[in-house]
Protein backbone atom coordinates (compact mmCIF):
# COMPACT_ATOMS: atom_id res chain seq x y z
CA UNK A 1 0.00 0.00 0.00
CA UNK A 2 1.38 3.41 -0.98
CA UNK A 3 0.53 6.16 1.51
CA UNK A 4 1.88 9.40 2.95
CA UNK A 5 3.53 9.52 6.37
CA UNK A 6 3.51 11.80 8.27
CA UNK A 7 0.43 13.80 7.32
CA UNK A 8 -0.71 17.30 8.23
CA UNK A 9 -3.10 17.40 11.20
CA UNK A 10 -5.25 19.85 9.25
CA UNK A 11 -6.22 17.05 6.86
CA UNK A 12 -8.01 15.26 9.68
CA UNK A 13 -9.63 18.31 11.27
CA UNK A 14 -10.88 19.89 8.02
CA UNK A 15 -8.82 23.05 8.45
CA UNK A 16 -6.84 22.21 5.32
CA UNK A 17 -10.02 22.10 3.20
CA UNK A 18 -11.36 25.34 4.64
CA UNK A 19 -8.18 27.00 3.40
CA UNK A 20 -8.37 25.26 0.01
CA UNK A 21 -12.03 26.08 -0.57
CA UNK A 22 -11.73 29.59 -1.99
CA UNK A 23 -8.81 29.08 -4.41
CA UNK A 24 -10.04 25.72 -5.73
CA UNK A 25 -13.38 24.19 -4.69
CA UNK A 26 -15.16 27.56 -4.79
CA UNK A 27 -13.38 28.95 -7.83
CA UNK A 28 -15.82 29.83 -10.65
CA UNK A 29 -14.13 27.38 -13.05
CA UNK A 30 -14.39 24.47 -10.60
CA UNK A 31 -18.00 25.20 -9.67
CA UNK A 32 -19.01 25.53 -13.30
CA UNK A 33 -17.40 22.16 -14.05
CA UNK A 34 -18.86 20.39 -11.01
CA UNK A 35 -22.38 21.64 -11.68
CA UNK A 36 -22.32 20.96 -15.42
CA UNK A 37 -24.93 18.37 -16.53
CA UNK A 38 -22.22 15.99 -17.82
CA UNK A 39 -20.08 16.07 -14.68
CA UNK A 40 -21.41 12.98 -12.87
CA UNK A 41 -22.71 10.94 -15.81
CA UNK A 42 -20.59 7.87 -15.06
CA UNK A 43 -21.21 8.00 -11.33
CA UNK A 44 -24.95 8.47 -11.79
CA UNK A 45 -25.18 5.58 -14.24
CA UNK A 46 -23.48 3.26 -11.74
CA UNK A 47 -25.47 4.69 -8.83
CA UNK A 48 -28.84 4.22 -10.55
CA UNK A 49 -27.93 0.64 -11.43
CA UNK A 50 -27.53 -0.37 -7.79
CA UNK A 51 -29.71 2.17 -5.94
CA UNK A 52 -32.88 3.15 -7.81
CA UNK A 53 -34.42 4.93 -4.80
CA UNK A 54 -34.04 5.65 -1.10
CA UNK A 55 -32.21 7.80 1.42
CA UNK A 56 -28.68 8.79 0.23
CA UNK A 57 -25.71 10.07 2.25
CA UNK A 58 -22.81 11.65 0.36
CA UNK A 59 -19.70 11.62 2.60
CA UNK A 60 -17.24 14.39 1.77
CA UNK A 61 -19.94 16.13 -0.24
CA UNK A 62 -17.93 19.36 -0.64
CA UNK A 63 -20.02 21.88 -2.62
CA UNK A 64 -22.87 19.39 -3.02
CA UNK A 65 -22.66 18.92 -6.78
CA UNK A 66 -23.40 15.18 -6.88
CA UNK A 67 -26.45 15.44 -4.64
CA UNK A 68 -27.65 18.49 -6.56
CA UNK A 69 -27.52 16.47 -9.80
CA UNK A 70 -29.32 13.56 -8.14
CA UNK A 71 -32.08 15.88 -6.90
CA UNK A 72 -32.35 17.65 -10.24
CA UNK A 73 -32.70 14.50 -12.31
CA UNK A 74 -34.49 12.11 -9.94
CA UNK A 75 -36.10 14.26 -7.25
CA UNK A 76 -38.97 11.82 -6.65
CA UNK A 77 -36.66 8.88 -6.01
CA UNK A 78 -34.25 10.08 -3.33
CA UNK A 79 -33.95 11.85 -0.01
CA UNK A 80 -30.43 13.29 0.09
CA UNK A 81 -28.01 14.45 2.76
CA UNK A 82 -24.38 15.57 2.53
CA UNK A 83 -21.77 15.57 5.28
CA UNK A 84 -18.36 17.24 5.37
CA UNK A 85 -16.04 19.27 7.60
CA UNK A 86 -15.17 21.99 5.06
CA UNK A 87 -17.30 24.99 6.04
CA UNK A 88 -17.06 27.26 2.96
CA UNK A 89 -17.85 24.41 0.56
CA UNK A 90 -20.88 23.43 2.65
CA UNK A 91 -22.07 27.05 2.63
CA UNK A 92 -22.21 26.84 -1.15
CA UNK A 93 -23.97 23.44 -1.08
CA UNK A 94 -26.74 24.94 1.01
CA UNK A 95 -27.23 27.78 -1.48
CA UNK A 96 -27.95 25.06 -4.05
CA UNK A 97 -30.64 23.48 -1.89
CA UNK A 98 -28.51 20.55 -0.69
CA UNK A 99 -29.10 19.68 3.01
CA UNK A 100 -25.81 19.14 4.85
CA UNK A 101 -24.30 18.20 8.19
CA UNK A 102 -21.19 20.03 9.39
CA UNK A 103 -19.33 17.43 11.41
CA UNK A 104 -17.15 14.38 11.18
CA UNK A 105 -18.80 11.35 9.62
CA UNK A 106 -17.18 9.18 12.29
CA UNK A 107 -19.01 10.85 15.16
CA UNK A 108 -22.31 11.83 13.50
CA UNK A 109 -25.46 10.24 14.93
CA UNK A 110 -27.96 10.98 12.13
CA UNK A 111 -30.80 10.81 14.71
CA UNK A 112 -31.02 7.06 14.22
CA UNK A 113 -31.59 7.32 10.46
CA UNK A 114 -30.38 4.56 8.18
CA UNK A 115 -29.53 4.98 4.51
CA UNK A 116 -30.02 2.94 1.36
CA UNK A 117 -26.77 4.33 -0.07
CA UNK A 118 -23.55 5.91 1.18
CA UNK A 119 -21.18 7.44 -1.38
CA UNK A 120 -17.45 8.16 -1.18
CA UNK A 121 -16.74 9.98 -4.47
CA UNK A 122 -12.99 10.78 -4.48
CA UNK A 123 -12.84 10.71 -0.67
CA UNK A 124 -10.92 7.67 0.61
CA UNK A 125 -7.66 8.94 -0.86
CA UNK A 126 -7.94 11.93 1.52
CA UNK A 127 -8.48 9.96 4.73
CA UNK A 128 -5.87 9.05 7.35
CA UNK A 129 -8.22 6.31 8.61
CA UNK A 130 -10.27 4.89 5.69
CA UNK A 131 -11.06 1.64 7.55
CA UNK A 132 -13.00 3.55 10.19
CA UNK A 133 -15.01 5.33 7.50
CA UNK A 134 -15.94 2.00 5.88
CA UNK A 135 -16.99 0.64 9.26
CA UNK A 136 -19.15 3.70 9.92
CA UNK A 137 -20.70 3.37 6.45
CA UNK A 138 -21.70 -0.19 7.25
CA UNK A 139 -23.19 0.96 10.55
CA UNK A 140 -25.45 3.62 9.00
CA UNK A 141 -26.64 1.55 6.03
CA UNK A 142 -29.84 -0.45 5.97
CA UNK A 143 -29.40 -4.21 5.48
CA UNK A 144 -28.68 -4.76 1.75
CA UNK A 145 -27.80 -1.05 1.44
CA UNK A 146 -24.96 -0.13 -0.91
CA UNK A 147 -21.72 1.82 -0.56
CA UNK A 148 -20.11 3.46 -3.61
CA UNK A 149 -16.39 4.23 -3.75
CA UNK A 150 -14.36 6.09 -6.39
CA UNK A 151 -10.63 6.69 -6.00
CA UNK A 152 -7.79 7.58 -8.41
CA UNK A 153 -6.19 4.50 -9.96
CA UNK A 154 -2.47 4.48 -9.21
CA UNK A 155 -1.93 1.87 -11.92
CA UNK A 156 -3.67 3.90 -14.61
CA UNK A 157 -2.20 4.67 -18.01
CA UNK A 158 -1.80 8.29 -16.91
CA UNK A 159 0.34 7.31 -13.91
CA UNK A 160 2.44 4.90 -15.98
CA UNK A 161 3.13 7.60 -18.58
CA UNK A 162 3.60 10.57 -16.28
CA UNK A 163 5.26 9.17 -13.16
CA UNK A 164 6.07 12.01 -10.77
CA UNK A 165 4.39 14.51 -13.12
CA UNK A 166 0.99 12.95 -12.38
CA UNK A 167 -1.10 15.88 -11.16
CA UNK A 168 -3.02 13.96 -8.52
CA UNK A 169 0.02 13.37 -6.35
CA UNK A 170 -1.15 16.03 -3.92
CA UNK A 171 -0.60 17.00 -0.27
CA UNK A 172 -4.24 16.18 0.46
CA UNK A 173 -4.00 12.72 -1.12
CA UNK A 174 -2.60 10.48 1.60
CA UNK A 175 -3.56 7.10 0.05
CA UNK A 176 -2.73 5.91 -3.48
CA UNK A 177 -4.88 2.90 -4.30
CA UNK A 178 -4.61 0.17 -6.88
CA UNK A 179 -7.42 -2.31 -7.49
CA UNK A 180 -5.58 -4.83 -5.33
CA UNK A 181 -5.01 -2.53 -2.35
CA UNK A 182 -8.55 -1.16 -2.49
CA UNK A 183 -9.90 -4.72 -2.56
CA UNK A 184 -7.82 -5.57 0.51
CA UNK A 185 -9.15 -2.49 2.29
CA UNK A 186 -12.82 -3.27 1.66
CA UNK A 187 -12.22 -6.89 2.64
CA UNK A 188 -11.42 -5.70 6.18
CA UNK A 189 -15.08 -4.80 6.77
CA UNK A 190 -16.94 -8.11 7.28
CA UNK A 191 -20.40 -6.53 6.97
CA UNK A 192 -19.80 -5.76 3.29
CA UNK A 193 -19.58 -7.90 0.19
CA UNK A 194 -18.14 -6.63 -3.08
CA UNK A 195 -20.75 -6.60 -5.85
CA UNK A 196 -19.02 -4.46 -8.49
CA UNK A 197 -15.45 -3.45 -9.34
CA UNK A 198 -14.16 -1.62 -12.39
CA UNK A 199 -12.22 1.36 -13.67
CA UNK A 200 -13.48 4.39 -15.57
CA UNK A 201 -12.69 7.90 -16.84
CA UNK A 202 -9.96 8.87 -19.28
CA UNK A 203 -8.74 12.41 -19.93
CA UNK A 204 -6.01 12.64 -22.59
CA UNK A 205 -5.84 16.43 -22.17
CA UNK A 206 -4.58 15.96 -18.61
CA UNK A 207 -1.90 13.55 -19.83
CA UNK A 208 -0.84 15.93 -22.60
CA UNK A 209 -0.81 18.95 -20.30
CA UNK A 210 1.20 17.19 -17.60
CA UNK A 211 3.60 15.58 -20.06
CA UNK A 212 4.65 18.99 -21.37
CA UNK A 213 5.09 20.71 -18.02
CA UNK A 214 8.05 20.57 -15.70
CA UNK A 215 7.93 18.55 -12.49
CA UNK A 216 6.51 21.37 -10.32
CA UNK A 217 2.97 20.86 -8.95
CA UNK A 218 -0.04 22.05 -10.95
CA UNK A 219 -1.58 25.13 -9.34
CA UNK A 220 -5.19 25.11 -8.13
CA UNK A 221 -6.05 27.71 -10.76
CA UNK A 222 -4.58 25.55 -13.55
CA UNK A 223 -6.43 22.46 -12.34
CA UNK A 224 -9.74 24.32 -12.23
CA UNK A 225 -9.16 25.90 -15.65
CA UNK A 226 -8.45 22.56 -17.32
CA UNK A 227 -11.51 21.03 -15.67
CA UNK A 228 -13.62 23.78 -17.18
CA UNK A 229 -12.09 23.25 -20.63
CA UNK A 230 -12.63 19.49 -20.64
CA UNK A 231 -16.20 19.90 -19.37
CA UNK A 232 -16.86 22.36 -22.18
CA UNK A 233 -15.56 19.87 -24.75
CA UNK A 234 -17.84 17.16 -23.37
CA UNK A 235 -20.87 19.42 -23.82
CA UNK A 236 -19.99 20.55 -27.34
CA UNK A 237 -22.20 18.62 -29.84
CA UNK A 238 -19.75 19.33 -32.68
CA UNK A 239 -17.19 17.13 -30.93
CA UNK A 240 -19.45 14.07 -30.76
CA UNK A 241 -17.27 11.92 -33.12
CA UNK A 242 -14.22 12.61 -30.96
CA UNK A 243 -16.20 11.78 -27.82
CA UNK A 244 -17.28 8.47 -29.35
CA UNK A 245 -13.67 7.62 -30.18
CA UNK A 246 -12.51 8.55 -26.68
CA UNK A 247 -15.34 6.47 -25.23
CA UNK A 248 -14.02 3.47 -27.13
CA UNK A 249 -10.52 4.09 -25.79
CA UNK A 250 -11.89 4.43 -22.26
CA UNK A 251 -13.74 1.11 -22.61
CA UNK A 252 -10.53 -0.65 -23.64
CA UNK A 253 -8.55 0.96 -20.81
CA UNK A 254 -11.26 0.02 -18.32
CA UNK A 255 -11.06 -3.62 -19.36
CA UNK A 256 -7.30 -3.50 -18.85
CA UNK A 257 -7.75 -1.70 -15.51
CA UNK A 258 -5.81 1.29 -16.89
CA UNK A 259 -8.52 3.98 -16.71
CA UNK A 260 -8.06 6.98 -14.42
CA UNK A 261 -10.30 5.90 -11.52
CA UNK A 262 -11.30 2.75 -9.68
CA UNK A 263 -15.00 2.37 -8.86
CA UNK A 264 -16.39 -0.28 -6.52
CA UNK A 265 -19.81 -1.00 -5.05
CA UNK A 266 -20.23 -2.79 -1.72
CA UNK A 267 -23.44 -4.23 -0.36
CA UNK A 268 -24.17 -4.62 3.32
CA UNK A 269 -25.15 -8.16 4.28
CA UNK A 270 -28.92 -8.60 4.38
CA UNK A 271 -28.91 -10.26 7.78
CA UNK A 272 -26.77 -7.54 9.42
CA UNK A 273 -28.81 -5.05 11.44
Amino acid sequence: MLYANPIDEGLATGEFYDQLATPFYLSPDKLESDYAPVRFNRELKLFRRFCPLGRVLDVGCSTGAFLAQLKRRFSANYEVLGIDVAGPALDYAETQGVPVMRESFLTAGFDGKRFQAVTFWAVLEHLPNPRLFLSQAASVLEPAGVCFILVPNFQSLAVRLLGSKYRYILPQHVNYFTSATLARLVDTEPRFRLIYSGSSHFNPLVILHDWKRRAQPVSDAERAKLLKRTTGYKQNPALKPIKVALGTVETVLARLNLADNIMVVLQKLRNDR
